[in-house]
């Protein structure tokens, strides 16, 4: 039964995104952008999108069964039905996925999946789908763990990360949309287009999910430079819309770097230093 719930969320999701792709392609076609979007990129990123959903469906497992292990030691109940739990649990979801975001740019084994989603040449919604393989294999997860120790259900985790996901998918549109004030908290498309570009001023800043808070407390927040166009894709790596290629690339070069290095402690370096 929960497989299956599981593939009707899945479906519906993957329909929304379709749709609300579609609709994003309607609006630059009748704003006159039409570059915004490149049918090879886009049709690339739906290919990347259908394996990691393959690869969430053999891999949920590896993610779930810590989660449920650590609550079943945890240090307090929390309670599910409290608003003030669930708002505790928000923060701390954001708090944990900043540093999660932030550690997928600096450590090159976490960075291998993270990459998949950065390798989109244009900023729009489509690229908002391009997620990686690998994610529960690198041990992503980890980073949660604390979370169901401390007495948050792991249900409640897992809900809270995929309304992120969800938020963060609508912050991928090449819209100029503005937030007003709430740009100070929130994270918004403006914020996260800086995030993905390669340009000098930007790399490895704005990891927030919904939240930019934390950024700006950590000293990882950037706005876009003025007058300077934005670029994107993986710095030093030259497009491809081969969808396996994509979602393998750095996986590649990692594993031939390791092998061209000498001796344990050098290809730790390697392996989880920066990339």
């Amino acid at each position: 039964m929960r497989v299956a719930l599981d593939h009707q969320s899945a479906l519906a999701l993957s329909c929304l995104a379709l749709a609300f792709i579609g609709l994003e392609v309607l609006y630059g076609l009748l704003a006159g952008h039409e570059q915004a979007y490149d049918p090879a990129e886009t049709l690339a990123s739906f290919g990347v999108a259908a394996g990691n959903a393959v690869a969430k469906a053999l891999t949920s497992g590896l993610a779930a069964a810590p989660l449920l292990l650590a609550y079943r030691h945890r240090l307090f109940d929390i309670p599910v039905g409290s608003l003030w739990s669930w708002l505790a649990l928000f923060v701390a979801v954001e708090f944990c996925y900043y540093w999660f975001h932030r550690a997928s740019h600096r450590i090159r084994w976490l960075w291998a999946t993270h990459a998949v989603h950065h390798s989109a040449t244009r900023f729009n919604l489509s690229a908002g789908i391009r997620l990686g393989w690998t994610g529960q294999l690198t041990g992503a997860f980890l980073f949660f763990l604390p979370l169901a120790w401390i007495g948050f259900h792991p249900i409640a985790i897992t809900l809270l990360l995929g309304l992120g996901l969800l938020y963060q998918f609508f912050l991928h549109t090449g819209a100029a949309v503005e937030f007003g004030p709430l740009e100070w908290v929130l994270n918004t498309p403006r914020h996260h287009r800086a995030h993905h570009a390669i340009n000098a001023a930007c790399l490895d800043k704005n990891y927030g999910s919904i939240l930019i808070v934390f950024d700006r407390m950590f000293g990882t927040f950037a706005e876009a430079p003025e007058g300077e166009p934005l670029r994107f894709g993986v710095h030093g790596r030259p497009p491809s819309n081969n969808p396996f290629r994509i979602a393998f690339r750095e996986w590649i070069a990692l594993a031939q770097d390791v092998r061209r290095t000498q001796g344990l402690v050098s290809r730790l370096r390697v392996l989880f230093g920066p990339p």
